[in-house]
């Protein structure tokens, strides 16, 4: 009998510890994710006094994520801004129409749920088998951009985040032949619109976990969800495996989409290598034309075949 108490008291003690460890992970994850979030508004100046930020929930992780954060950041933002939640019921078979209105209810943000019906328009336009992301993207930008301005938004974010980017910029440069990724902050093709992607500093990684502790009803894309080989999921398998095995490679990458020297690129139009001239003048930043490039040590040194 005593036994059994010492073992009941211990196993309690153990399970006590890992609801503490739990919560204490959960609150540095919540912190990290407002603190990203808050960066990256700050540094590309993505939300002003008064404005109105239409967020586009489309029952996903990044998008449930980006609203929560967002209210979240509202709570103690030294500004005003108001925040409307607007969905696209794309109208796809089975859509759980009901999910998201009593999702946002229950959090007390105001909401719109705009019903078109984009589906058939991909189904019937795109042979079967084929990407239908492309024209998906235009037909749900069109709408959203006409809701924006019916609901009065002054901007419109969207929930990408930092590795949507890194991807789109490697599909620009595997499939495109363009140094080009996603930017955080850019103005709508027609000039009319801002639209804005505070998640832009954010991990997916610490996405799913947030989606997992805040219990978001996530709903599944039936259009984009079953293509399994969409090149954005390759080159999406292709960073997380570099990661694994590269620890620190994704924070690398990332910080070069945002340190950019266009002198040692090969664009013309960025730089002006028909103008440059010998100024007699030293740069301390110029180039030593003749010295290799100098890169910090590799993690794991590499192994040399001989052939």
């Amino acid at each position: 009998m005593v036994m059994s108490v010492v073992w009941t008291d211990h196993e309690e003690a153990v399970s006590q510890d890992k609801v503490l460890k739990i919560e204490r992970e959960t609150h540095k994850l919540e912190k990290r994710l407002c603190r990203e979030v808050g960066k990256a508004i700050v540094d590309y100046n993505m939300i002003e006094e008064g404005d109105k930020v239409m967020v586009c929930v489309s029952g996903g992780k990044d998008s449930y994520a980006l609203l929560d954060i967002l209210l979240k950041l509202r709570a103690r933002a030294p500004i005003h801004f108001d925040i409307v939640a607007v969905n696209l019921d794309q109208k796809q078979p089975g859509f759980p129409e009901d999910v998201l209105p009593t999702y946002l209810t229950a959090l007390g943000v105001p909401f719109h749920i705009e019903e078109q019906d984009t589906y058939s328009i991909v189904k019937r336009v795109i042979p079967e088998g084929k990407t239908t992301c492309g024209l998906c993207s235009r037909l749900r930008r069109g709408i959203l951009y006409r809701v924006a301005d019916e609901l009065g938004a002054t901007k419109v974010a969207l929930g990408h985040h930092r590795d949507d980017m890194l991807q789109t910029f490697f599909l620009n440069m595997f499939f495109a032949a363009k140094l080009k990724s996603m930017p955080p902050k850019l103005v709508s093709d027609d000039g009319r619109h801002v639209v804005i992607r505070p998640l832009a500093y954010v991990a997916e990684k610490d996405l799913i976990r947030w989606a997992q502790h805040r219990e978001f009803p996530i709903i599944p894309c039936t259009l984009c969800g079953s293509q399994e080989n969409l090149q954005r999921k390759q080159v999406g398998e292709m960073l997380r495996e570099w990661e694994k095995k590269h620890p620190g490679r994704i924070e690398n990458m990332f910080g070069a989409l945002q340190s950019i020297v266009p002198s040692h690129l090969l664009d013309g139009t960025s730089f002006d290598f028909k103008g440059l001239k010998a100024t007699g003048v030293p740069d301390p930043e110029g180039d030593k034309a003749f010295d290799a490039p100098e890169f910090p040590a590799a993690a794991s040194p590499l192994r040399i075949v001989q052939l």
